[in-house]
């Protein structure tokens, strides 16, 4: 039997970044690209003061947000006409095909770890330019 592979537990340290088609930079975490995961990925974001995402979703995959540092407002919903504010130490649930645009409205970074259903993160991930003009920050 060829070992190779075989599944094995992985450390990844988050030092390297990469830009999602969300418009926000990630840090490189667990999915399939780093360490083969077949049903999860799990990164770190950091929002500067004033950043915002492009209105996006995740076709048929969850996501788990968990907010460890500072504020996400965060409109969702077919027009984005839901608004919720995310501090830290709160967690959000998104369901697979709903349409959200993140921003940090605040002064300081906020930080989140964020969990997918979907291994391969950036894959799932659809913009919607038609409604980013539904939100002004």
């Amino acid at each position: 039997m060829d070992t190779s592979f075989k599944p094995t537990c992985r450390i990844v340290r988050p030092g390297s970044t990469y830009d999602g088609k969300q418009g926000l930079s990630y840090f490189a975490g667990i999915s399939a690209e780093t360490v083969g995961s077949k049903g999860i990925c799990m990164h770190l974001l950091t929002m500067p003061p004033g950043a915002r995402a492009k209105a996006h979703l995740h076709e048929n995959h969850e996501t788990a947000i968990y907010c460890l540092s500072g504020q996400a407002h965060t409109w969702y919903g077919d027009r984005l006409e839901n608004h919720v504010i995310l501090h830290a130490g709160e967690l959000m649930y998104i369901p697979a095909g709903v349409p959200h645009l993140p921003a940090n409205l605040s002064n300081a970074p906020c930080t989140a770890l964020i969990a997918r259903t979907d291994p391969n993160e950036q894959e799932s991930v659809v913009l919607l330019p038609e409604l980013d003009a539904l939100v002004e920050v």
